[in-house]
């Protein structure tokens, strides 16, 4: 028996190893996804689902080969929402389809720019698919490639990609229907290729610009959608005029050498070597993926603690883009869906508090101790839920009404006993400084709400005041239940005192027990008060 492997002396033939495996597998997830589209319209739902499971198995022989481990959990997830959206509507399906075509291609585009950088002739074959797929002319692109001009191979490239981005998002209406729906989604998928670009204009352009033109569609908010248009539609007009020059050519050499022939080793079958672990190097999770969501999580509480809400909210729409690279085990648990759709609502409420992102922390926690078969916290479950039913314009509303009803009882103690006994107003102030924080809470969350719906900072920045906005307000209830005690204190032992309970007017038990005779003159309460 012979043991046959391939060694690989430089980077360029590695790229080229494992671009064979990578467009075989490419064009069969490709042709399923579309398949899968195309379907989606008719009569046969399991025709859909079998392009579906056909597009999963292709994903998993390519997500091996991709180098950037953030597009491939994205490729999973867009995939798995595809799989989800079958249930729903045909064009939320296709809309899927053309965010993971987008997906494919900003890989297949960043991998061969790399390749023909380093090894031109072991990227003419992948640049032959990009040209296909972007619609670009392959024999010039290939032309400059051989030549070492990587700039008008990219130029080329960038420019038919946006020249698909243009058309698709011109021909969105500021409508909720779901041709502009569609048309959306494929705009934001031929962006996604040309990102780098439009990051490059003057404002930039980026993906959640596309993102949130998205979320209008779909909520119906036709006014802001028009305005979100015209403003990405003016970065693409730039990316436009941007790229109609032709850059000067500029000859790259290829910073490897050649690549040397496999060499094939037969090692004595009695003595066998093992063979060389020939599978990439696995990608580190904790940066890229739960990791970069615990720290979006924690800049979102920091943000939420002094009421930036604003900043707080951007870091929460990070979060589930940064577990697209999270570890399968974890995107595979049960309630990862519902955990997403949690941070996705958190992330577009109106007075966020602290409380409601440390839910989302605790949730993630247990997500993760799902993820390893060990128990979650059944605290962390309750403060979820409390979190997502009594947050936001329930929490604001419920606290007024507290901070209302805690005048009652001040009024109802002084009209039953009036202010002129000092034990008496002492007990009050007492009551006061116990309920104040109710009313801090009540008066100024309310505020604070009211001040992120309308958009006013300074009502805004008013939810620093309640005492339960972070720990800084600890010390501040210490203070009150120590002064409401004292306070307490004092007037209950003033009026035991005025009653002859203690101190020197206290009278022996025997005394106090005898019976009054009916002659005997007593004193009202009023008058012993």
């Amino acid at each position: 028996m012979k043991y046959v492997t391939t060694f690989t002396l430089t980077a360029s033939l590695l790229f080229g190893a494992a671009g064979a495996q990578n467009l075989t597998a490419y064009k069969s997830l490709a042709s399923s996804l579309d398949a899968a589209a195309q379907s989606s319209s008719g009569t046969d739902p399991l025709k859909t689902l079998s392009n579906l499971d056909q597009a999963e198995k292709a994903l998993d022989q390519l997500a091996p080969t991709l180098t950037n481990a953030k597009l491939s959990g994205g490729l999973r997830d867009t995939l798995r929402a595809a799989r989800a959206a079958q249930g729903r509507t045909p064009t939320e399906l296709q809309a899927q389809v053309q965010l993971a075509r987008g997906l494919m291609r900003k890989a297949l585009y960043d991998q061969t720019v790399t390749v023909l950088a380093s090894s031109p002739a072991n990227g003419l074959e992948r640049l032959g698919v990009l040209a296909n797929e972007v619609g670009a002319d392959a024999a010039a692109l290939q032309a400059d490639a051989k030549a070492g001009k990587l700039n008008l191979v990219t130029w080329r490239l960038q420019k038919a990609a946006t020249a698909k981005l243009s058309a698709a998002l011109n021909s969105v209406q500021a409508q909720q229907t779901a041709q502009s729906y569609l048309n959306l989604a494929r705009a934001t998928g031929w962006f996604t290729v040309v990102q780098e670009t439009g990051r490059a204009q003057n404002p930039p352009l980026d993906v959640p610009q596309f993102e949130k033109a998205l979320r209008e569609l779909t909520t119906g908010d036709t006014a802001a959608l028009s305005t979100s248009l015209t403003s990405l539609r003016s970065g693409v007009g730039a990316m436009t005029r941007a790229l109609a020059t032709v850059p000067t050519a500029t000859v790259v050499r290829p910073t490897t050498p050649p690549a040397e022939q496999p060499v094939v080793v037969t090692p004595n079958p009695a003595n066998p070597q093992p063979a060389p672990h020939t599978t990439p190097p696995a990608v580190s999770r904790s940066e890229g993926g739960v990791g970069s969501a615990y720290a979006a999580l924690s800049r979102a509480l920091t943000a939420a603690g002094h009421a930036d809400l604003p900043t707080a909210r951007e870091q929460l729409s990070k979060v589930p883009t940064a577990l697209a690279t999270a570890p399968s085990e974890l995107r595979s648990v049960p309630n990862y869906d519902a955990f997403l759709n949690h941070v996705q609502s958190m992330s577009e409420r109106k007075g966020l508090r602290s409380s409601d992102v440390q839910a989302l922390i605790g949730e993630l926690g247990g997500l993760e101790a799902q993820a390893k078969g060990m128990p979650t916290s059944t605290l962390d479950s309750l403060a979820s839920s409390a979190s997502r039913g009594l947050g936001g314009p329930v929490r604001a509303l419920l606290t007024l009404l507290m901070a209302i009803a805690c005048a009652a009882p001040l009024y109802l103690l002084n009209l039953a006993f009036g202010g002129r006994n000092p034990y008496w107003r002492a007990i009050s102030v007492a009551l006061g400084v116990l309920l104040l924080p109710a009313f801090l809470e009540g008066t100024f969350g309310f505020l604070g709400w009211l001040g992120d719906l309308v958009n006013v900072p300074f009502l805004r920045s008013l939810t620093n005041l309640t005492l339960g906005q972070s720990a800084y307000g600890l010390p501040f209830k210490g203070l009150l239940y120590a002064a409401a005690l004292g306070l307490s204190i004092y007037g209950f032992r003033g009026l035991c005192v005025q009653f002859g309970l203690l101190g020197s007017g206290a009278q022996p038990k025997s005394r106090v027990n005898t019976v009054k005779s009916p002659t005997q003159t007593s004193l009202d309460w009023d008058e012993e008060i």
